[in-house]
């Protein structure tokens, strides 16, 4: 009898790239994947473990299926991921209802890990980060058919204070160029019009493969080549890895979207040093001139973390200017979370709660108004939008993303007139602006 599986997966579109390998395997292996999870013989979480409120997220999650498999105590509940590999023994304790813990690199191994579940107690898998998934692998694309990822690299080598990332990835492991090219142009075949290349840090791809002519801007070179994938897009460029010839090979090739994520986290030269970013404000500053000077119009968007330990309100200021001076595209703001095991967590001057939020607030609300400012300036142009399909607002209205709007992360444009089907590249007449969405109609 073929038993099912009900998948939910957490976090970041990486995190998503193991999911669907999860789920290419299982299903390779005879099972089938259900959205009926009070009936699936598998209930599996894959999680992410980055910060409090991630952490918070999965166990709410992990024991909203542990009531369904209280109806169902024959269904085995299995949680992988980020948590599992930060948390370890501690969630084996406080979770006895889970079946099977494995960490990040377990997911290679799911078919075998679920053929081996007994009776109780919960088991723990842990095996060292170090795996690297390969084209080979089968993979079950959960987005919808006409975009999917393209995970470059696994783990992160850059030692920001903040971030746990190296500790629960493992250092940089870059995929070789012919097998990312293999596995893209399996994508294409199978209707993908937009890729989005992701990584902890896509520039620093090959960086651990030696050689002068391994990095992204070959890599990506390579990809343009030998497929013809419509849109491809770029998700976390570190700002002083950005070089000349990727902005230039941007500049060049209209498929490579003019998009560009960078997380610079902060603008203040003192507290990036507390951070252990490589670079300081005049160099974020020269990064963003030399971007718009060697692209016409591109679209820039960044994150910030606020309440960072020692911060100021006259470093706060620095970002409300930045922001001012060069009106990005699109800007997240997050306050800073004191994770145990950072190099942060003991910093002296812990920045108060509530004064984080204040801070959130006060930039959001300047960046508010300079995105509902950007998104006027379109008003009246027409511009290329790849459709989603209906509304998730409303059944009345289509829904479709401009170059300059990732899916899942940014707005999107709404469609009022016209018609168009998910995939479509359709041409927009953009008649209405709000700070994070657009609203048209379909010309021609």
């Amino acid at each position: 009898m073929t038993k099912s599986v009900y998948l939910i997966s957490l976090g970041c579109p990486k995190n998503l790239v193991d999911s669907e390998v999860m789920l290419g395997l299982l299903e390779k292996a005879g099972y089938l994947a259900t959205q009926d999870a009070e009936h699936a013989d598998v209930l599996l979480i894959n999680t992410c473990g980055f910060i409090q409120p991630a952490v918070e997220e999965a166990i709410d999650e992990i024991l909203l299926l542990s009531q369904i498999k209280e109806k169902n105590p024959a269904a085995k509940l299995v949680v992988t991921g980020c948590l599992v590999q930060r948390y370890k023994e501690q969630l084996l304790t406080e979770l006895p209802e889970v079946d099977l813990f494995t960490g990040v690199d377990g997911f290679k191994d799911i078919v075998n890990l679920l053929s081996e579940i007994g009776p109780k107690p919960s088991s723990l898998h842990i095996p060292p980060s170090s795996f690297l998934m390969n084209a080979s692998m089968p993979r079950k694309i959960s987005t919808p058919p006409h975009r999917a990822y393209l995970k470059i690299s696994e783990g992160c080598s850059n030692k920001c204070s903040y971030c746990l990332i190296p500790s629960i990835r493992g250092p940089l492991r870059s995929r070789t160029t012919d097998d990312l090219v293999a596995e893209a142009t399996a994508l294409e075949r199978n209707g993908v019009r937009e890729l989005t290349l992701v990584g902890q840090d896509v520039t620093a791809y090959g960086i651990d493969l030696g050689g002068e002519n391994t990095n992204l801007t070959t890599l990506l070179s390579a990809l343009l080549k030998d497929c013809r994938i419509d849109w491809v897009r770029l998700l976390y460029l570190y700002p002083n890895r950005i070089t000349d010839d990727l902005l230039s090979l941007m500049a060049c090739e209209e498929r490579l979207l003019p998009y560009l994520d960078i997380p610079l986290q902060h603008i203040s030269s003192r507290i990036l040093k507390g951070m252990n970013r490589p670079f300081n404000s005049r160099q974020v500053h020269e990064i963003i001139e030399r971007i718009h000077a060697r692209i016409a119009k591109p679209a820039i968007r960044t994150t910030f973390i606020v309440g960072f330990p020692g911060e100021t309100d006259s470093d706060v200021e620095e970002i409300a200017d930045f922001l001012k001076t060069y009106r990005l595209n699109n800007v997240g703001i997050f306050t800073y979370s004191n994770e145990e095991g950072c190099a942060a967590e003991n910093f002296p001057d812990q920045c108060p709660e509530k004064i984080k939020q204040q801070r959130h607030d006060y930039l959001m609300e300047i960046q508010s108004a300079i995105s509902l400012e950007k998104n006027r300036e379109c008003i009246g142009q027409t511009i290329p939008v790849l459709m989603e399909g209906v509304s998730r607002e409303s059944d009345l209205l289509l829904e479709g993303r401009s170059q300059f709007q990732a899916a899942e992360i940014d707005g999107c444009v709404y469609i009022t007139d016209g018609y168009g089907q998910a995939g479509d590249i359709v041409m927009v007449r953009i008649n209405e602006a709000h700070p994070y969405d657009l609203v048209g109609e379909i010309t021609g």
